[in-house]
């Protein structure tokens, strides 16, 4: 049985090694030591580059202990700043999550209908908002709310961001979306309309839970964008985020600018870190569950789909 277990392990090995083959030519002696010669010099490189930015900040006394210990000794940089900046943050973040990812649902299963009128809508409207960048319809939603709402001042940059991020990100998910039902096999469909299943049921239970695995990393992908763009609100609308958090510590805790931006990008980091840390047990349970194709939705394969007014693939 051992060797059994050895043959298949060598057999595995050898088919990837002539994969590997096939895919790239094996580099030779010359090939190898120019490779390390490069990655040498680049590590050299940075390291400079490292060592430049160290000297720098520290000639600006801004590596000093006394910049970074309001962060491990003093409380109130945390309830005053950080924490209700974070709140903020994972507020505009959770509701624009929640409105784009159905609104992108239904918009890229639009694009694939079989009505010309209903898919050119789709598509323009899709085109429209991914084609404008998220910090243009933040200050126009901003305009809009002060010119035609009653919207209190102080909940308005909210509103503003919130409403930006859930246009344009809506309109790249209805892209994602649609990226992951052409990557089902045509014969899905098929089956379908053999069975007898209406359109509508051919999408709710036979494509859409197949593709999701396939749309989840994509999905995830544009999630943390969501996340990061609410910086955008901070600096263009005053809206109270984690990057807006930053002056006003500076301000008050002895110009550690440096410290400051250094603990909110980790704290950044962390809150996606979760983020894609939860999307990938999903994807794993659903891939267990045996509802995918292997098929990946990739940006790439995003970005190379049909213009509006060309024929859909699976319809709905």
């Amino acid at each position: 049985m051992r060797g059994t277990g050895n043959g298949r392990a060598a057999r595995r090995r050898t088919a990837r090694d002539e994969a590997a083959t096939v895919l790239y030519d094996v580099p030779g002696p010359r090939a190898r030591r120019r490779n390390l010669l490069w990655t040498l010099l680049f590590l050299a490189a940075l390291a400079a580059v490292v060592r430049w930015v160290i000297v720098g900040l520290d000639a600006k006394n801004q590596l000093e202990a006394e910049k970074w210990e309001p962060f491990f000794t003093d409380g109130r940089v945390w309830e005053t700043y950080l924490l209700p900046a974070l709140k903020n943050t994972v507020i505009a973040a959770a509701l624009a999550m929640v409105l784009a990812l159905p609104l992108g649902a239904l918009l890229g299963i639009a694009r694939l209908s079989d009505h010309r009128a209903v898919r050119a809508g789709a598509g323009t409207v899709v085109e429209f908002f991914r084609a404008i960048p998220v910090l243009i319809l933040m200050l126009f939603a901003n305009a809009a709310y002060a010119e035609f709402t009653d919207i209190s001042p102080e909940t308005r940059p909210l509103y503003a961001v919130v409403t930006g991020l859930v246009l344009y990100n809506a309109s790249v998910l209805a892209e994602v979306v649609r990226a992951g039902i052409l990557a089902l096999p045509a014969g899905q469909t098929d089956a379908a309309k053999a069975i007898g299943m209406r359109k509508g049921q051919t999408m709710a239970h036979v494509l859409l839970p197949q593709s999701v695995t396939a749309m989840l990393p994509a999905l995830v992908s544009q999630l943390v964008v969501i996340v990061k763009d609410t910086a955008l609100g901070g600096a263009m609308l005053g809206f109270a985020e984690l990057l807006a958090s930053v002056r006003p510590m500076s301000a008050n805790y002895g110009a550690n600018t440096i410290a400051c931006f250094t603990v909110v990008a980790v704290l950044f980091v962390l809150l996606n870190l979760a983020l894609t840390t939860v999307a990938s047990r999903l994807e794993r349970r659903l891939r267990r569950g045996k509802r995918s194709t292997g098929a990946v939705v990739t940006a790439d394969a995003v970005d190379d789909l049909a213009t509006p007014g060309e024929p859909p693939g699976p319809t709905t």
